[in-house]
């Protein structure tokens, strides 16, 4: 059971990234990005990390690609068809691309790996939010500091005279 889950999910991931770098239109790109990002969430729950797979869906789903979709559909040029995705160098990329490939293969194939008979089931936000609110509570508030001046600042920026 848990492996067809595995091979579902995967094909989605793949065939949804496939998507996102080879539709035209960017909002149709965005959209398979959404679906990327749940499958991706999809793994991490069906590896017992509850708050990886919580925090995929809130930060990469819920906020990064939100902003994407926004960021598209604020363009004045939205509904032209002057936005669209293009290569002009295919073949450096295609290089690019097969070079990396062989380097993944050959790494993978040096690499070995664990194999775990069980994953515990014990839940894993419960350790972090301790942690967060005990050892890592300054570390914690300054990093919410920053993302707010980050945020004030891109307000400030993008806010019209």
């Amino acid at each position: 059971m848990g492996l067809a889950v595995f091979y579902i999910l995967a094909a989605v991931i793949l065939v949804s990234a496939l998507f996102v770098v080879t539709l035209r239109n960017i909002f149709h790109s965005a959209l398979m990005l959404i679906v990327c990002f749940f499958g991706v969430a999809g793994l991490y729950a069906s590896l017992n990390a509850d708050f990886l797979a919580a925090v995929q869906v809130l930060i990469y789903v819920g906020a990064v690609t939100i902003l994407i979709i926004f960021a598209v559909m604020v363009t004045h040029q939205l509904s032209g068809k002057k936005i669209r995705q293009y290569n002009d160098q295919p073949v450096p990329a295609g290089l690019i691309i097969i070079s990396l490939f062989l380097l993944f293969v050959v790494s993978l194939s040096k690499t070995g790996f664990e194999v775990v008979k069980s994953i515990s089931s014990s839940p894993t936000v419960e350790g972090i939010g301790k942690a967060l609110m005990t050892s890592y509570v300054l570390p914690f508030e300054v990093v919410s500091i920053v993302l707010l001046v980050a945020l004030i600042g891109a307000i400030v920026i993008a806010r019209k005279d």
